[in-house]
């Protein structure tokens, strides 16, 4: 009997998106159309012949394959969630080590040499990065970025829409706000309040962000 071909689309036409493209063809996606607010001048098609510059407006086909919101500012792909109305998948890379204990939301993305533990619970539209480590008894809410390399150690729950940073530590028990930041490298030894800037080892709040601040990327 023959296989059914897959057919996704993807929401963002950069760099990030070029990852995420390459783990959904190694899934046996075919990408049938790559949609960006920011368009070239002229709709094209890519070495795989893919459509590339397409507009998002009121006419935007919400109707038909699947999408991933291939951005990774958090604030952005929230945003663009509540706009498209269509289906979302879950694409994991094959190399990715995922308990069959835990839980993933629609529209996230795990990514290349990623652990995820027992008894943890991963939201709609997040990503988890390239080799990051989310251990047992973890809560990701929506739109989080888990960045690469970054370490969450047993029961800790990260809010809405905050982004640990590269390398980032995060030890047992530590609860992280929403729309938080932490930065790349730093070791969270204490909760961490909403919008909150953290940095360093240990790491300390140097501020707070504005609620419009984009983060994530």
């Amino acid at each position: 009997m023959k296989s059914q071909v897959k057919h996704i689309r993807l929401y963002g036409a950069g760099g990030h998106s070029g990852v995420i493209k390459d783990v959904a063809q190694l899934l046996g996606y075919n990408i049938v159309d790559v949609f960006d607010d920011h368009p070239s001048d002229s709709v094209h098609w890519d070495s795989d012949g893919v459509k590339i510059g397409l507009t998002f407006s009121n006419d935007f086909p919400h109707e038909g394959p699947p999408f991933i919101i291939a951005i990774g500012d958090n604030k952005t792909r929230a945003e663009l969630s509540h706009k498209i109305k269509a289906v979302f998948k879950t694409l994991i890379h094959p190399s990715a080590v995922i308990s069959k204990e835990s839980s993933i939301g629609e529209g996230t993305v795990v990514y290349a040499g990623v652990v995820i533990q027992p008894n943890t619970t991963i939201g709609k539209h997040v990503i988890v990065n390239t080799s990051a480590s989310i251990d047992h008894d973890n809560y990701i809410a929506d739109f989080v970025h888990v960045a690469p390399k970054a370490a969450l150690t047993g029961h800790v729950e990260v809010g809405e829409g905050s982004f640990i940073g590269a390398g980032a530590v995060v030890i047992p028990k530590i609860k992280i706000g929403k729309w938080c930041t932490i930065g790349a490298g730093s070791v969270v030894i204490k909760d961490v309040p909403d919008n909150a800037v953290v940095v360093g080892n240990p790491a300390k709040i140097i501020r707070y962000q504005n609620l419009n601040e984009s983060n994530g990327k």
